[in-house]
Parts: structure tokens; sequence; C-alpha cells
């Protein structure tokens, strides 16, 4: 039986000056479709000088913002069509936590760009033919792993969706179908390990060897990466994508703590968030992408909002792809300024998840007399010293960070869980705002 073929081994080795060429031919073929019939660009772009062979950096970047106002002003789904809307078949919609949720359609066309960026993606990690993979996401709006899962079924891998499930019927399918490659956020890995430790399960022995784990800075965070790793004894692959963008973004086999980003189907780019100036390599920015295959729904020179460093270093993998480190490290609009230090939720989530007796923990900032403050919940595992942790953790965020956040214990379970995107980094206009926690059925 002929499998669709997900990869192009070709594009994925070529040099630099062999990658810019391809890129450039797809940048003025994707203008070439998209100049003549899609309405939000020709007025976007105007005035209407933009040709295909216009250069990248000539073009303007494209915000959130825009997004949202153009899907409030042309309701449903905005003009960023660019064919007849019964050419759409596949819905997506943002969970709205930035902002109004934005709507995105595909065509089957766009959708199956969207599995073959999968495609180069399994073959990254080293996906093999006989892995089993399961999905434990909701398949509600949400793009999470759709096209993951269906790249994954058509490569022809058994395939498990788990929406729906109980974390403990979750953790009984993985075990009773021997599932090699797990695909959730890095916080519902953790979750399914403290499931696992609360039932006796023992994952280490279990057959699962690789989490692609997404939506979370958690994948190249060490302390959470470590704490995954060691519970199922299993490779954790990190992954970044967006609703807006696609899949565009892996870890590759041979070298963690870091992100690849997919240049044969995408074009990226690091800017000051500020001036929107390019920056050097190695230079902290934003990240701004380009998607080449999405032509139903492009973004062109995106404004992502994900703080990255991005270089261009040989790497062990062979390809000449360019590669984050440290994945994404932070959002622009995430920072906040304590004590005159820049500090972003991942920092905080590096430490506190050094210490294996927080279950789950929560970050407030309000302020105070003007200043910025941090309060810090934290749920221990009942074995663990509430106080003495307390005290433990404090320390390890004033030596690292700079300052001194309140810091205090809440009872088992009253901290939720997530099985999708985590919100543990709160803000408050002040302390005595309620904000109290709630615990998640």
């Amino acid at each position: 039986m002929s499998r669709p073929r997900y990869h192009i081994p070709d594009e994925e080795t070529l040099d630099p000056t062999g990658l810019r060429a391809l890129q450039h031919a797809k940048l003025a073929a994707l203008l070439r479709e998209v100049l003549p019939h899609n309405k939000f660009y020709q007025s976007k772009y105007q005035p209407p000088t933009i040709t295909p062979e216009t250069a990248l950096d000539h073009l303007p970047f494209l915000t959130r913002a825009e997004i949202e106002q153009d899907q409030a002003n042309h309701p449903p789904y905005g003009a960023n069509l660019t064919y007849p809307l019964s050419q759409y078949t596949r819905f997506h919609q943002t969970s709205g936590s930035a902002g109004r949720p934005v709507r995105w359609l595909d065509t089957p066309q766009s959708w199956q760009w969207l599995q073959r960026c999968w495609g180069i993606i399994f073959r990254a990690i080293g996906i093999e033919p006989a892995d089993r993979f399961i999905f434990t996401f909701s398949f509600g709006p949400f793009i999470g792993f759709w096209a993951a899962f269906e790249s994954a079924a058509a490569l022809g891998h058994l395939s498990i969706p788990a929406g729906g499930l109980s974390t403990g019927a979750r953790l009984q399918m993985i075990l009773d179908n021997q599932v090699t490659v797990i695909c959730c956020t890095p916080t519902y890995a953790l979750r399914m390990a403290e499931a696992a430790a609360e039932n006796n399960i023992d994952l280490r022995s279990s057959a699962v060897r690789a989490l692609i784990v997404a939506g979370e800075p958690g994948g190249n965070i060490a302390a959470t990466r470590q704490r995954i790793e060691e519970s199922f004894n299993a490779r954790v692959f990190d992954h970044t994508g967006m609703t807006e963008i696609g899949s565009l973004g892996i870890e590759c086999l041979e070298n963690p703590g870091g992100v690849h980003i997919l240049e044969s189907e995408c074009i990226p780019e690091v800017v000051d968030p500020q001036t929107q100036k390019p920056l050097a390599e190695g230079q902290l920015g934003e990240l701004v992408i380009t998607n080449l295959g999405r032509l139903g729904s492009p973004v062109i020179r995106y404004r992502t909002g994900d703080l990255v460093r991005m270089t261009r270093k040989p790497c062990p993998c062979g390809r000449q792809f360019a590669r984050l480190e440290g994945g994404i490290l932070g959002r622009v609009d995430d920072m906040f300024i304590i004590r005159g230090n820049n500090v972003f939720p991942s920092a905080m989530e590096a430490i506190i998840r050094r210490f294996a007796e927080v279950a789950e923990y929560r970050v407030e900032v309000y302020d105070e007399g003007g200043l910025a403050q941090v309060a810090i919940d934290l749920e221990p595992l009942p074995s663990a010293n509430g106080d003495d942790l307390c005290r433990r953790v404090g320390q390890a965020i004033a030596d690292a960070l700079s300052f001194r956040a309140e810091i205090r214990t809440v009872s088992p379970g009253v901290l939720p869980r997530f099985e999708m995107k985590a919100r543990r980094f709160t803000r408050r206009s002040s302390k005595t705002e309620n904000s109290s926690p709630r615990a998640q059925p």
C-alpha cells in the first residue's frame, strides 16, 4: 500500500544558498496566488505597488490585532480568504487567551500542507514504521494536534484519539495499546505522571519512548523536561506552532535543547519588538513568520509575539534550518519587571520545577505602592514539608532572579490541572483583587 509523500528530503538538506532560492520561489508563487484574489492583502498592500517579485523586507508586518479587527469588520471569518468560501473545509479557533478568539479556515490543499509539515517533523525526531501514537487532547476547535493525528494515520501509524477521557482512562489506553509516542502539552505530561504515581502505574516500564510536547515553553525548560523524561523513561521533543502560522518548529533527534524552524515551508525573521528592526544572529527578539504553503489563508511577515534567539550554527542532524536556542523563551506581553529585572514566566517555571515536591504551582504578579510584587502558590506533594519547601523555593528565586517572592502553600487538589495550555501565570491590579484558586474537576 502506497503512502503519501509528506516530506521532501532534498529540501531538508539544502545549503543556505539553495534554501534562500527555494524560499524566494515559494514566496513569489504565494504572492502570485494571493494578490489577485485575497481581499485582506489587497487592502493591506496599498498603494498596490507590490508584485510577486517584491522582496520580503519590503512587505509590511502583520499583527494579531489586525487579524482580530479584520474578523470583527468582516464576520465571521475575515477577508483573509484567497478562494471562495465554498472551497474551505477545515475550521479551527484560538482560545481567545490573548484577546478575541480568532477563527481560521483551511482548504484541502492548505490542510495537506499542514500534514506535510508534520511529515518533516516526524522524520526529524526519528519516527519509525512500528510507532503507535496517542493524542491526549480534546479534539475540539483548537487546532492542537489535529494535523499531526491525520498525518500519522496517513503515514501508516496506529493513531489513537483520546479526547473526552479521564487521565486514568488515557493511561490505561497507553498501556493496553503499547503506545510508543504521546502528543500532549508539557503540563499534561506532568499530570499523567502525577496520576500514574497516585495509582501505582509504572510508566517507566511502558512502551512509550517519545513525547512530542507543544503549546507551552515547558518542553525546553530543563527542569520540566527532566521531570517528564524521568517519569516516562522517554525522550521529550519540543514542538512549536500556532493556529495562524501552522506547525513549523521541531527539536531534532540529534541536538536537544533547541527547535529547528522548517525553513523549506516558511521564512523566519527576528526583530526588535520595539523598533521592528532586524536583529543579528543570537540576539533576543520577536519571531516573525511567513508561511509558504498555506495559500488559502496565509500569514505574511506575521509578528508572533514569541521571544527567541535564532542561530545558524551547524547542527549534528545535518539540516541547515535555523534553530531557536532553548525554543520559545517567552512572550513579548508576558514579561514583567521586578526590581529592575526583566522576568518571564518560563524563568519562574525553570526554578520551581527543580523541586520534585511541587505537584503544581501558580504565579501572580500584582501592583503594590507602584511596584510589581510576586506571589506564588505551591501545591506540595502530601509527603513534603510545606514550610521548608516554601523557604527553599523562595531562596532559589532570590538567588537566580534577585527578588523576594511571597511563597505560600495550598491544599492538595486546589490548583487546577490543565489538558491544553496551562494558565499558571496571572496579573492583578492589586493584592486585594480576588483571585482565589479553584480546583478543576
